[in-house]
Formats: structure tokens, sequence, C-alpha cells
């Protein structure tokens, strides 16, 4: 059997398709999450903490010259990607417990 044919074979199962249809949806569930994070969750935060934007929270451990720009240390941009993530992986871990559940009523 060829390549291609093996690949034909391969790209037409449904387990492919279903998993481009999800790797799809996840990017765009993710665009959602770091909207969330950035625009709803982290503004009332930084509220609560004197008003500080986590986005441009940073220590500068080089200053900029003429000709280079600063080199920076973004902790606040990594506090929002870490909130991120949990999201995501809470929301995974939702999805994965109903599906488990689903499966052992089925089962039944």
């Amino acid at each position: 059997m060829s390549i291609m044919q093996e690949f034909k074979e391969f790209a037409i199962k449904g387990n492919a398709v279903d998993m481009a249809v999800g790797i799809i949806i996840g990017a765009a569930f993710g665009k959602i999450v770091t909207s969330l994070v950035n625009d709803v969750i982290m503004p009332p935060i930084g509220l609560l903490l004197g008003g500080a934007d986590f986005k441009n929270l940073k220590v500068v451990l080089k200053a900029a010259t003429i000709d280079k720009p600063e080199v920076t240390l973004n902790y606040g941009q990594f506090i929002n990607t870490t909130i991120d993530f949990l999201i995501v992986a809470f929301s995974i871990f939702i999805v994965v417990k109903g599906i488990n559940t689903l499966k052992k009523k089925s089962a039944k």
C-alpha cells in the first residue's frame, strides 16, 4: 500500500475529521477565554489592587538605549496567561467529567 493511499484512508476516517474540528473549535474557545481573562476578569482584580493593569506590570532588566529597546520581564502578562490556562483546564475538566458521567449512565 502506497503512502498516499494510507494517507487518504487516514484523512477520510471519522477520527481525523473529528480531531480537526476539535482543534478548530479549541482555538476559537481559547480566544474567547483570553478575552474573558483580559477584558472581564482582570480589570476588576486590577481595580481592587489599586488600579493596576496586569498587562503592563513588568520589571525592567535593562533600560532602552537609542538603538535598542528595553529588556523587560513581563510578569503581568504571565499572570494573565496563567489565569487563561486555568480557565481552559477547568473547562476541559468539566466537559470530560460530563462525558464520563454520560458514558457510565449509558453503560447501565
